[in-house]
């Protein structure tokens, strides 16, 4: 542990906050504890209301001259950060595992997708196109296009300390954007290595400080002066409904522009004409991965009664011979949840469950003993439950797993969109009037949704992000960079006339 956080230059206490060089910081000294082990890996003094001040100036400042470098030498910068990151992956991906206890291989696929994201970033940065449009003038020509939007505060959660980071501050910057991130402080340590590995090439390229920037605080002396800021005209926001809820209202009582990933509640249909052989590991993985905590987790299955029995029996098999404990070690397939707290809540949904009529099938106890001692580790959850449970509209953000038959494709169908959540989605099917149903209008009414493929593990290239409480954003890929710009529309008069649009003629004496 000490060798890398050594080598991703990470120090026994870390300032919260910088803008290439850290800010020294005076709020209170947060102590990071891994949910592997419950010890401290790290120190943070974290940054006050003053302190939050310094970052958003220099960001400020810095966005003066970013916007003007072309977009593809900002590119070019983008380009060596993804190279930088490549050189540290595995101990970036490491310090993930310790910090949030996901496992080896998962910690690097984070890094690694924050990789690729850069390079994506690269090309979007050759590619950010406007529109020419008929003018009903004669000789004059109309032109849209996209400038630089300002500073944009980005805030993420626990869960994926490096990807979502990626996948706003990477398009922004080739946009023109300078960048805040408000990191989760159950993972400052991490962000602090990638705000680090960045600025080594910043530097090298002689670039000012407030480019890249980080700020972490408690929500009233950060969060709350971020998400108010006139300063900041997007706010990116990862996390809860509740949070979203409030980033939403405060940012538009200053008619400032949001961006939100929130609450998925995700199911997996599986028809008679399924092929369980694909269906069962893209559920386990889906329902297992991160320990249940990604927002894509799969957290229902909505199952044809024909194979119902089959499918359970089978998913009941895989979840007794998934490896739980130290992620760090070869073979582990389920780490820890992130603190004692989140096992409190596991536990506290059990409670509910059978007080709805739920059965336990497997699962959900709580592990000690030698390797457990953290209090942060538990078995994959299977429970049969009715849809109409209340709790099975709600996001349990733990390795809990809803179980449910349906008779007809339009119940299953019903039963899938019924929930407040519409992040992503999934159905096992060979029959092709089956899968298009899904797609079509009358099928998922989720921003993802996958044939014969689970509802985890979404691409870059395309446009992530879902519906109703899931907020409606979009990140990463497809056209999703033009969040982070704003559009002006232009008119160009070349003639000696001055015409006026819908044929008004205006002759002043």
């Amino acid at each position: 542990m000490k060798t890398v956080l050594r080598k991703l230059g990470i120090q026994a206490t870390e300032n919260g906050a910088g803008t290439g060089d850290p800010v020294r910081c005076h709020g209170r000294l947060l102590e990071v504890r891994s949910p592997i082990h419950g010890k401290i890996i790290g120190k943070v003094r974290l940054a006050d209301k003053n302190d939050y001040e310094t970052v958003i100036r220099r960001a400020v400042d810095a966005f003066a001259s970013w916007k003007n470098m072309p977009a593809p030498k900002r590119g070019e910068i983008v380009r060596q950060i993804g190279l930088a990151l490549r050189e540290k992956k595995q101990d970036l991906g490491t310090l993930v595992s310790l910090e949030v206890g996901k496992i080896r291989v998962e910690g690097e696929g984070e890094v690694q997708e924050a990789i690729d994201m850069a390079d994506f970033a690269v090309g979007q940065s050759r590619m950010l196109y406007g529109l020419s449009m008929q003018s009903e003038r004669p000789r004059h020509r109309m032109l849209e296009q996209w400038l630089p939007l300002g500073p944009v505060g980005v805030i993420t959660a626990f869960n994926f300390p490096v990807a979502v980071w990626s996948w706003n501050a990477l398009i922004s910057l080739v946009c023109g954007d300078t960048v805040i991130w408000k990191p989760s402080s159950k993972a400052p340590l991490t962000a602090i290595a990638i705000m680090k590995t960045a600025r080594e090439v910043l530097q090298a390229n002689d670039l000012p400080e407030g480019i890249l920037n980080w700020v972490v605080g408690d929500r009233e002396d950060v969060g709350e002066a971020l998400i108010n800021d006139p300063r900041i005209p997007l706010i990116s926001a990862t996390g809860s409904v509740a949070m979203g809820r409030h980033v939403s209202q405060t940012v538009s009582r200053r008619l400032g522009k949001t961006l939100l990933e929130l609450g998925g509640n995700n199911a997996v249909i599986v028809t008679a004409k399924a092929d369980l052989d694909l269906a069962v590991p893209a559920i386990v993985f889906g329902a297992v991965g991160t320990a249940g905590q990604r927002c894509t987790t799969t957290r229902r299955v909505i199952a044809q009664k024909a194979i119902y029995d089959d499918l359970v029996r089978r998913l009941a098999a895989a979840y007794r011979q998934i490896p739980i404990g130290d992620p760090l070690k070869s073979g582990t397939l389920m780490g820890p949840l992130i603190d004692v707290q989140a096992v409190e809540t596991m536990q506290a949904a059990l409670s509910r469950i059978k007080k709805q009529g739920g059965r336990i099938l497997y699962g959900g106890e709580i592990l000690s003993g030698k390797g457990f001692a953290a209090g942060t580790y538990v078995t994959p959850c299977l429970c049969e439950i009715s849809p109409e449970a209340p709790i099975v509209s709600e996001e349990t953000f733990a390795p809990v797993l809803y179980l449910i038959r349906y008779e007809s494709f339009d119940e299953a169908l019903r039963y899938q969109n019924s929930v407040p959540q519409g992040l992503s989605s999934a159905v096992f099917t060979t029959d092709l009037r089956e899968a298009e149903l899904f797609l079509s209008p009358e099928g998922s009414d989720c921003g993802i949704a996958n044939v014969n493929v689970g509802t985890s593990g979404a691409e870059i290239g395309g446009a992530f992000g879902g519906e109703k409480e899931t907020g409606g954003g979009r990140e990463s890929g497809s056209d999703a960079w033009k969040a982070y710009m704003r559009r002006q529309t232009c008119t160009i008069n070349w003639g000696t006339e001055l015409p006026l649009a819908q044929g008004i003629r205006f002759e002043p004496v």
